[in-house]
């Protein structure tokens, strides 16, 4: 998403709670040293990467950022991200309330300018 003009707040946001999972910057944790752990997150990660890449944003397709930025609202409002498996351990990727009304004021305003 740094390809359009993300607020600061709103990056570190992304970063802390989305980038391990959307981007090509994975941190991996110490346990991915650890079978089955490792082939878990692995499998998790790709198919993240997959639904959305961060890094790959300005290659989308305005169609394409479109249907994914309703996909994040969606997944932020249910509650579905960032997921509760990955907020047990990175529990600093937990969304706050002001957290998530930051991100989907943004996100929704992004979406109605495409």
């Amino acid at each position: 998403m740094l390809v359009n003009d993300v607020p600061k707040q709103v990056e570190n946001i992304i970063k802390t709670s989305c980038y391990d999972c959307h981007s090509n910057n994975t941190d991996y944790p110490w346990y991915n040293k650890v079978q089955p752990v490792a082939w878990f997150l692995e499998d998790h990660v790709t198919h993240g990467k997959e639904e959305l890449n961060f890094n790959e944003w300005a290659d989308y397709s305005n169609r394409r950022k479109n249907s994914k930025l309703k996909s994040i609202i969606s997944q932020i409002e249910n509650g579905e991200m960032p997921l509760w498996s990955y907020t047990l351990i990175h529990r600093e990727a937990k969304l706050s309330e002001d957290k998530r009304k930051t991100v989907l004021d943004w996100v929704s305003k992004l979406k109605d300018s495409l």
